[in-house]
């Protein structure tokens, strides 16, 4: 932990801007805990006025953040509120989804320094939208990196791990409002952050991610919060949905197997459409839209099911023990390493991971033992 003195004024202003943004305090709230005025806590988050100790005792309490979090040489605290695509986000539920952002990036980026760990940031190029057929452009995006990560046209089922893995994007999965699919955040401190809703299924996990790659391809200067059921007018909310589903659903390769099924059986069923959602690891609706937008249904058709009883029974009923459950995509599985790496290790608290993560000890205890206990795991294998 360093000494106030030794810290810069910008910094440790900084850090408690961040703090009391993330407790929900205005700045009336805390000229009123230390009794001084507003002007004077602008003065301190703007390190124009240095904070004295005992009032970084006070404000410490106050958003309930630790002393030695505030005064932690490798303590990160990141501010990615940006600029939204969109100017009729909710804005309630906008503060709420890039605070989890900023809380559970700084966490990544802290755990990561304390484990000695340098992640890549060798990022693919920006990719800005031209001028012609914005899903002409985005199919081809797609194809593209497909190709470069050596995908062909096989089916992607596990889409966060690949963003991850693959492309060095931060993935988080928590339970956001209903309404609220994802973000996607880019700053040059921790990179490129992409936040699912937890509360939603699977497979809208999955296109929403890949909607958020859309953006991580064309321009990372602006955050993008996707909500259930927008509309998509301009041409990067066009670009990034039309990329989601060339992504997940290649276009030649979805053509192929449809094309099969109808040479085959001389029909296709609801029950091809269903087969071939769980093929390419997407929901019904998602290979159903893509078929009409292909020209290979009649538009319209998936209201249309919907109106004769396709359903989530009717999907369980076709799949039987085939049918995926609600965690077929791995929730923060780099996330649930760094921790339960840290906290094996001993560099950090049960207590210190739930402040740092903003999660409670139970949900920091699941994260823990998706990789177990390091001292009662017996196959360890020697790497020396």
């Amino acid at each position: 932990m360093a000494r106030l003195e030794d810290m810069d004024a910008t910094e440790i202003g900084d850090r408690l801007r961040i703090a009391r943004s993330e407790a929900k305090l205005n700045q009336e709230d805390a000229a009123k805990a230390l009794s001084v005025s507003r002007p004077t806590i602008i003065a301190i988050e703007k390190g124009q006025r240095k904070v004295k100790l005992d009032e970084l005792d006070q404000l410490a309490d106050l958003y309930r953040v630790p002393l030695n979090r505030l005064l932690a040489r490798d303590a990160v605290q990141l501010d990615l509120q940006g600029r939204f695509r969109r100017v009729d986000v909710n804005e309630k539920d906008a503060a709420q989804v890039i605070g989890q952002l900023n809380k559970l990036a700084s966490a990544s980026v802290e755990l990561e320094r304390l484990l000695g760990l340098k992640p890549s940031q060798l990022y693919l190029p920006e990719q800005p939208i031209g001028p012609g057929s914005v899903e002409r452009q985005a199919e081809e995006a797609a194809a593209e990196l497909r190709h470069r990560l050596g995908l062909g046209l096989a089916p992607i089922p596990d889409i966060v791990s690949l963003l991850e893995n693959e492309l060095s994007i931060r993935v988080f999965v928590r339970g956001l409002p209903s309404e609220t699919a994802g973000v996607f955040a880019f700053d040059p401190a921790v990179g490129a952050c992409i936040l699912l809703n937890a509360k939603h299924p699977w497979e809208r996990r999955a296109m929403t991610a890949a909607h958020e790659l859309g953006h991580f391809l064309t321009n990372r200067s602006a955050v993008d919060m996707v909500e259930v059921d927008e509309a998509l007018s301009g041409p990067d909310e066009r670009f990034a949905n039309a990329f989601a589903y060339a992504f997940l659903l290649p276009p030649s390769g979805l053509r192929r197997k449809f094309q099969e099924i109808v040479e085959a059986d001389n029909k296709f069923t609801a029950r091809h459409l269903i087969l071939l959602a769980h093929t390419f690891h997407v929901s019904v609706e998602a290979v159903c839209r893509q078929l009409e937008r292909l020209e290979l249904l009649p538009q319209g058709s998936f209201e249309s099911l919907k109106r004769r009883g396709l359903n989530k029974e009717s999907v369980r009923g076709v799949l039987g023990d085939l049918a995926p459950t609600d965690d077929r995509t791995p929730k923060n599985p780099r996330l649930a390493h760094l921790v339960a790496s840290a906290y094996n290790r001993g560099v950090v608290s049960e207590g210190q991971l739930a402040q740092m993560l903003g999660m409670d000890r139970v949900e920091v205890r699941e994260l823990i033992d998706v990789f177990g206990d390091a001292e009662g795991d017996e196959l360890v294998i020697d790497v020396s």
